[in-house]
């Protein structure tokens, strides 16, 4: 028993030993209250001072300013600048002390490279500007090159760059030399319509620019064109431009039919079914441009892509399908293709809220009381049912409304109707009374 207890006597005093020569590591070192950021309580990796003269870290003021405050989080004053200056001073103590403790484990804190300014954006834009004014191709591609490598360093940069205007510089820059001949400057275009895509929204200024006829021909004839990626980024800048601007050319619904029949990408097709939507909803010819969108076969196209897309491709097909059954051509093409009907009622209850209602919508459009055999086999296929639930579920008052008026249609066939296998129908919506 003695010998025991002095053993583990002696173990005892062995570990106290030699945790204490063992030098304290990192997260034993006790860093400077001065050195860490007032916000995040870290150390400051590149400490920069306020109107107020606090100094903080970089990354944590700027998310705090980002967040929608004009106040400097320690004094609670209102800052009349947002302007940051680099506490050199600070940073250098930080690293001298980082080096003195490197053996404990801390390690040294980088040299902050100097951030992107508003002067240096606002400097290049107007080089690129001027250079697209004189039809300087090579001057306003390095400066494009210039621009999108700030927007690819970080999100700051890219924050700093959206967010002084750049997007209408651009904007400006492709109707200069849309002014010119399109096979001289098709390579700068396409790379200012390439960073126009991560720019987005535009501001009203650009959309004026984009708008015109030399940019919106350009724009076309991107659309239109072989180059993938142009015809991509094109598509992401039309869906932007109002339906008043994009029907005064002849040529973008051809092209807009081209890029629904020839695919891409689901980003350049949702893209153009948004901007389809927009003309055949808003513009003031949106009838003849539906029937022009008719006769060019897009129906067909958009049930096709109603039948198997995603979700949210198949959600804005239905969309425009609705818009074009406003019009007599667009319904009556509709009705002749024996996939819509059915199609409609599958696609209730089974992508969207808004899916279903532009599902309910178009049955509401294109359903006649004086055809018995359609009705028929709209309830066959389970309609009647599905009305039920989307009335259960709950949805707009105009789908309510819609919804309310085909049951009543329907109703009056249903004796005449096949009985359907009720394991078939989605019935997993409905409520049940109590």
């Amino acid at each position: 028993m003695v010998l025991s207890w002095t053993k583990r006597k002696v173990f005892r005093h062995l570990r106290k030993v030699t945790k204490e020569d063992q030098p304290p590591s990192a997260d034993d070192i006790v860093i400077p209250v001065h050195f860490c950021c007032p916000v995040s309580l870290d150390i400051m990796k590149d400490p920069v001072t306020l109107s107020t003269g606090i100094t903080y870290d970089r990354d944590s003021i700027d998310k705090w300013l980002e967040s929608g405050n004009n106040t400097c989080p320690v004094t609670k004053q209102l800052l009349t600048t947002s302007d940051m200056i680099p506490n050199h001073a600070i940073r250098k103590m930080i690293q001298d002390w980082c080096v003195d403790n490197s053996s404990h484990g801390v390690q040294r804190i980088p040299t902050p490279r100097v951030p992107l300014s508003r002067y240096d954006v606002s400097r290049e834009c107007k080089t690129l500007l001027s250079a697209s004014q004189r039809g300087d191709d090579a001057t306003c591609r390095e400066s494009l090159a210039k621009i999108k490598a700030w927007g690819k360093e970080n999100e700051r940069n890219k924050r700093c760059v959206v967010g002084n205007g750049s997007a209408d510089v651009l904007a400006r820059a492709f109707q200069n030399f849309s002014r010119d001949s399109f096979d001289k400057h098709v390579v700068v275009l396409a790379e200012i319509l390439e960073n126009l895509t991560w720019m987005l929204p535009i501001g009203e200024e650009g959309k004026v620019c984009l708008g015109s006829e030399n940019s919106l021909t350009r724009l076309v004839l991107f659309l239109g064109g072989n180059d993938l990626g142009a015809r991509q980024s094109a598509s992401l800048v039309i869906k932007e431009l109002s339906a008043e601007a994009l029907e005064k050319n002849e040529q973008l619904v051809e092209a807009l039919v081209k890029m629904i029949r020839e695919p891409i990408g689901p980003i350049a097709t949702k893209s153009c079914l948004a901007t389809i939507f927009n003309l055949v909803s808003l513009a003031q010819s949106r009838k003849l441009i539906a029937e022009r969108f008719v006769e060019l076969g897009l129906v067909s196209l958009l049930l096709d892509i109603i039948l198997d897309g995603e979700r949210g491709i198949t959600e804005k097909a239905l969309g425009v399908l609705d818009s074009i059954c406003d019009f007599q051509k667009g319904k009556d093409f509709a009705k002749s293709n024996a996939l819509m009907v059915p199609l409609a009622i599958k696609k209730i209850l089974r992508v969207s809220e808004l899916a279903s209602s532009f599902a309910v919508s178009i049955l509401w459009k294109v359903w006649d009381k004086r055809d018995e055999g359609a009705l028929i086999e709209a309830l066959q296929v389970g309609a009647f049912q599905k009305l039920l639930v989307v009335l259960q579920v709950g949805c707009d008052d105009s789908t309510k409304e819609k919804a309310t008026e085909l049951l009543k249609l329907l109703n009056a066939y249903r004796g005449k109707a096949q009985c359907v296998d009720s394991s078939s129908l989605e019935l997993k919506y409905l409520k049940k009374s109590f």
